[in-house]
Order: structure tokens, then C-alpha cells, then sequence
């Protein structure tokens, strides 16, 4: 089968559980670098209006609350977020399912704020149902980099292309020289001069 390009009309961008407490977990990946990345990401769906599903687990507890920039850059899709009561692989939640459904895409960008717990179960799940998943291996992270380095073997192997934030923006933008190309340039270059 020939790949077909991810673009940002035939994509949509699921960002599971980027919440500040959650993030303090992730030590496989330098925290601001993480919380870049997802930002990188949500600000890229914005400026090529990619549809975009936001979970979250548990707020209320030692999770803590999404990233309040998410709600600034992507204020529809927060308020609109999927709050999930404990449930680990977000697509077992019937509202997320319906949620990633509802957007009519086949081809899902996903990046979880734990590679080993947040993404790894979805992205599998999601193949499985016939979608073509793209995982953002560096808007996630793990416990440790022996935890991170498992996740991502284990999703490459069932089926899940690996990517990373400048890879993936990069795919979607297609061409710098459009006008949304040239935001996603200083979308990238902001992050890289920061």
C-alpha cells in the first residue's frame, strides 16, 4: 500500500491528557521540552484548522488540569474536552471514541503526555480499528527512557508510524510558501529560538 501524506484536510489530532501534574511524571524528557512540543502541536491544528479531540484524566486529582495554554490556543476543543474518570486507554471511553469518530478522519496525529501509559493503548486500539495513526514520540514521554524506549517499540511494531513534533508539522504544512506555511514556520522557529 502507498503512503498517503498526512495533511490538514484528511487529518485530525488527538492530544491525550497534556495536564501539569501528569507532566511532572514524565522525566524521560525535559519538562519544557515536552510541554513545547504539545503546544507546537495545538498550535499547528489551529492554523490549519485541523479538527482536534483534548482529553484529560482525572483533573480533580494529582493530574491536575490541561495545560491552561491548551484552552488559549484551542479554546473550543478544551471546553468541548473529553474528562476521563480513570479510565487508562482513552478509546474504552465512549465519549472520546465518539469524540475521535465524529471527526470524520481516518488519519489520526496523537500524542499523549506518557508514551507507556497514555498513548501506547489508544494508538494500538486505534490501529486496530483501521485507523492510520501517527504518534508524535516527542510530545509524550515516560517515567524513565528504558519505559519510553519499550512504548515506542511496542507501538511501532502493532502497526503505528513514529514521528516526531518538526516532522509531522512539517508533513502537514506541505509547502513553506502558502500563508498557513509560513505561520507554522514561526511556530517552529519561536520553539527553537525559546
Amino acid at each position: 500500500m502507498a503512503y498517503e501524506k498526512f495533511t490538514a484536510d484528511n487529518s485530525a489530532m488527538l492530544l491525550i491528557d497534556h495536564q501539569v501534574g501528569t507532566m511532572g511524571w514524565a522525566k524521560s524528557m525535559p519538562f519544557e521540552e515536552l510541554k513545547r512540543n504539545a503546544l507546537m502541536l495545538a498550535k499547528a491544528a489551529k492554523i490549519l484548522k485541523i479538527p482536534t479531540v483534548l482529553t484529560s484524566s482525572m483533573e480533580e486529582y494529582a493530574q491536575g488540569p490541561l495545560l491552561s495554554e491548551l484552552e488559549t490556543i484551542l479554546p473550543d476543543a478544551f471546553s468541548a474536552r473529553i474528562k476521563r474518570q480513570g479510565i487508562v486507554n482513552a478509546m474504552d471511553d465512549e465519549k472520546f471514541a465518539a469524540a475521535v469518530k465524529a471527526t470524520g478522519r481516518k488519519k489520526l496525529i496523537v500524542a499523549g503526555v506518557t508514551n507507556d501509559v497514555c498513548t501506547v493503548y489508544p494508538a494500538l486500539s486505534l490501529v486496530r480499528d483501521g485507523f492510520e495513526v501517527q504518534v508524535v514520540a516527542d510530545a509524550g514521554a515516560s517515567p524513565t527512557k528504558a519505559a519510553d524506549d519499550i512504548a515506542l517499540r511496542r507501538m511501532d511494531k502493532g502497526g503505528v508510524t513514529l514521528t516526531s513534533t518538526n516532522q509531522v508539522i512539517a508533513e502537514l504544512a506541505g509547502s513553506w510558501g502558502t500563508p498557513e506555511g509560513g505561520q507554522l514556520v514561526q511556530v517552529l522557529m519561536e520553539a527553537l529560538t525559546a
